[in-house]
């Protein structure tokens, strides 16, 4: 378990893109690049923690730790080209930094995918724990996410 769990806002937007073969619908990523606010929770745990989390979303085999050096000098580090396969860190928070995985893609760069209702409803859990925000923002806000919904004919 992470030793500590805060609620953040990024600067960025979530969107749904892609089709989780776990949960049926789109999953979220997250875009540094475009204007906005997300809302986050972060958790403080070990490189070796954030290296297996990361193996498990990427699919690979957890092994070795990530070479986090690019992300935390440069601000982001493409390690395949596959979701998930892109380290971000987002800023910092008590002068540590958030690192996060998401895709190669720009959210406007791929099709978006509107999640599955359990999803969404794990999603609002992990942010309503987070304890930052009430049940109205959190609604309000997944629902504005780009691919929340699917776009009009």
């Amino acid at each position: 378990m992470p030793a500590v769990s805060v609620p953040v806002e990024l600067t960025g937007a979530m969107y749904f893109a892609t089709r989780s073969p776990v949960w049926g619908g789109g999953r979220a990523f997250y875009d540094p690049q475009v204007s906005g606010r997300v809302l986050a929770r972060a958790h403080l745990v070990t490189v070796e923690q954030f290296a297996d989390i990361a193996a498990q979303e990427m699919y690979r085999e957890p092994g070795p730790d990530l070479d986090l050096t690019e992300a935390l000098t440069r601000g982001r580090a493409v390690l395949g080209e596959g979701r998930y396969e892109t380290l971000v860190c987002a800023g910092q928070v008590d002068r540590l930094p958030v690192l996060t995985f998401t895709a190669p893609w720009g959210m406007d760069e791929v099709e978006w995918v509107p999640p599955a209702p359990a999803y969404v409803r794990l999603l609002a859990s992990g942010l309503l724990a987070a304890g930052g925000w009430d049940r109205e923002t959190v609604a309000s806000y997944l629902a504005a996410c780009p691919g929340f919904r699917p776009p009009l004919p």
